[in-house]
């Protein structure tokens, strides 16, 4: 009977993809202080992020992996700053990407692909206080000046959060096909067709 449990190595391989797809975010993260590409981090970040990320479901094997993955990316971005929406947003998508690779026994590139859009939904957490509070998202970041502030408010009126909903989601596609295609040999010798 096969350990179903998560051992030491599944916690190692969450943690080492975890810090590698965090400071992706992190350093795509900085083109957000120019008010144009901060809609657009929505769209970079899952292209970017989507090549190590599939290499990480390449080692995905126990339910609970991508999960914890997304719980710490949640927990992150509220660690630095960006609120609790993540965390709570990330609980969903990663257990809806766990349950989507699951489905296939994690032996499914096309789930592979399907989990990447799925776990990027995380991302969006972010914006939610841009248009539930953006007087609150703004108080603790009146450095960023005043044009920063007018610039982003315009460029985030409410028909944006469902687009940027959407967006992660295909750009989460786009970064697991393009994970795939870089990575086709780690899924062939994975064992994920």
């Amino acid at each position: 009977m096969k350990n179903e449990r998560l051992e030491g190595k599944d916690l190692i391989n969450v943690g080492i993809f975890t810090a590698i797809y965090f400071v992706i975010v992190f350093v795509v993260a900085m083109l957000g202080y120019i008010p144009i590409f901060m809609p657009l981090l929505c769209v970079i970040g899952p292209i970017i992020a989507g090549i190590p990320f599939m290499l990480f479901l390449t080692k995905v094997k126990k339910f609970g992996m991508i999960l914890i993955m997304s719980l710490l990316m949640g927990l992150l971005m509220l660690l630095t700053g960006m609120g609790y929406y993540a965390l709570i947003v990330g609980a969903v998508s990663g257990l809806l990407a766990e349950l989507v690779y699951r489905r296939k026994h994690y032996q499914s590139s096309a789930m592979a692909v399907l989990t990447s859009g799925v776990f990027s939904i995380w991302i969006w957490g972010n914006y939610i206080p841009l248009f539930t509070n953006i007087e609150g998202y703004f108080a603790t970041r009146q450095d960023y000046g005043k044009d920063y502030i007018d610039a982003l408010t315009a460029l985030m009126p409410p028909w944006m959060c469902p687009t940027l909903l959407i967006a992660a989601i295909l750009s989460g596609l786009i970064g697991g096909l393009l994970g795939r295609a870089v990575l086709k040999k780690h899924f062939i010798k994975a064992g994920i067709v």
